[in-house]
């Protein structure tokens, strides 16, 4: 944590005064922190390449009409979620998950990226990432480096996966309000964002400070 000192005059004395400086800086995940999209990469751990082509040529015309912004992102990602673990058992996912956090997903993250991470750290800013891919295995990948996570939440029914997501997307403006809704802005002085698509531009917008792209 950044301290100032402001000096006030009192009668005849002066007194030191330290103030405080908050600062927090929210980091998009895939793309920004990572040279891959970790849920494509968790897919194809999962289900192995056969099948993880296997998947998306058959839903190729849904990919294609997300570009053409004929369905939303959330309905694009869903259909994918529920093609490949749809009634899966929660703890068998979430095994591979911490396996995937460990093992695999180390092996993509930039390594200018984890500096920024460690340098801010010691600089005693808080940090957090704020990801569109599932809380599942970039939680755990935060939670073994010290630092804070908000991601898109999968929905569950009797111990199953549903293949759906609980709530919204955390993408593009969702990003925004999920970061609102746990955060006081008002109570930092200064707010970091980093990211690399224009999904991130509402995550970039509230920064004091945005970098855009800042690790290629």
């Amino acid at each position: 944590m950044d301290h100032a000192h402001h000096y006030f005059y009192s009668g005849i004395h002066f007194q030191k005064i330290k103030v405080v400086m908050r600062r927090i800086a929210f980091f998009d995940f895939d793309g920004t922190i990572t040279t891959h999209d970790s849920l494509l990469e968790f897919i194809r751990y999962h289900a192995g390449t056969t099948r993880f082509y296997f998947g998306f040529i058959i839903h190729t015309p849904w990919l294609i009409a997300y570009k053409l912004r004929l369905i939303s992102n959330q309905r694009a990602k869903e259909m994918i979620l529920q093609f490949f673990f749809s009634k899966m058992p929660v703890d068998d996912f979430e095994k591979k998950c911490g396996e995937f956090a460990q093992n695999i997903l180390p092996s993509f993250v930039r390594k200018k990226a984890l500096q920024e991470i460690n340098l801010l750290k010691q600089k005693g800013v808080e940090i957090v990432v704020v990801s569109a891919s599932p809380e599942n295995w970039v939680g755990k990948w935060c939670q073994a480096a010290g630092i804070r996570c908000i991601a898109t939440r999968l929905e569950s029914k009797d111990g199953k996966l549903s293949g759906r997501i609980a709530g919204i997307n955390c993408h593009g403006n969702e990003k925004k309000a999920r970061i609102r809704q746990a955060y006081d802005l008002k109570e930092f002085n200064e707010i970091l964002c980093y990211g690399d698509t224009n999904g991130d531009k509402p995550l970039l917008s509230l920064a004091t400070i945005a970098f855009y792209k800042p690790f290629r």
